[in-house]
């Protein structure tokens, strides 16, 4: 009579050879694709809200969070200076109030 278990080959403790990727690789992949699905973008367009930001592009496109409305800033007033734009909801930089409207932005009120 046998004196303890033996199991099938596969069963063994054997080492076998590391995959080509990492455990780790793998859950860092997952947290990076739920980053780029959080904020709805793609790696590549990143850069692209900031194309049109020059010296002379000062005027903010801000999107109101309630209604949705779009209004710019222009330096000067009342509420410029606390206006922060953030790309990610569709704000962003004009060089002319002419190019503001023409896009369907208004004119903030003060």
């Amino acid at each position: 009579m046998a004196t303890h278990l033996s199991f099938p080959p596969r069963y063994t403790t054997k080492k076998r050879a590391r995959p080509g990727f990492t455990i780790e690789a793998f859950y860092l992949a997952v947290i990076a694709a739920g980053v780029v699905g959080y904020f709805g973008v793609k790696a590549g367009d990143m850069s692209a809200p900031f194309a049109h930001f020059a010296v002379g592009c000062n005027i903010k496109g801000n999107v109101s969070i309630g209604s949705r409305e779009r209004i710019y800033h222009v330096p000067g007033q009342e509420y410029y200076d606390e206006t922060k734009i953030s790309p990610r909801y569709g704000e962003r930089w004009f060089c002319s109030e002419a190019e503001a409207r023409a896009a369907g932005w208004r004119r903030a009120g003060r």
